[in-house]
């Protein structure tokens, strides 16, 4: 499968940031996450504020950067109460390195 160009270019906008890629990063990191933090497999989910204290940034700033990263595909939210969780989306990434290895 590969990536139309409107959504490429939607997917390198939204790594271009060194923030969002701080919190691509993040949430590719094993570690503690709040503990209501729903598990789905082996991937555990991190909400905003767990994102926050990795990363550094204020919530409207981690919201912000988010909602690109989920609407661009890089990342999976799912909300629960109140609460949204973040995932990688693991598969569009790997498409993405496919696609950029092919066009390049």
């Amino acid at each position: 499968m590969t990536t139309t160009p409107t959504s490429l270019d939607s997917k390198l906008h939204a790594i271009a940031d060194p923030t969002r890629r701080r919190i691509l990063a993040a949430l590719k990191q094993r570690g503690p996450a709040s503990t209501s933090a729903p598990a789905i497999g082996k991937h555990t989910r991190l909400c905003a504020g767990d994102i926050e204290e990795r990363v550094h940034l204020s919530q409207p700033t981690i919201s912000h950067h988010m909602a690109i990263l989920t609407k661009a595909g890089l990342v999976d939210a799912v909300k629960q109460g109140q609460w949204r969780w973040y995932r990688r989306n693991e598969k569009t990434l790997r498409r993405l390195v496919k696609s950029l290895r092919t066009q390049l």
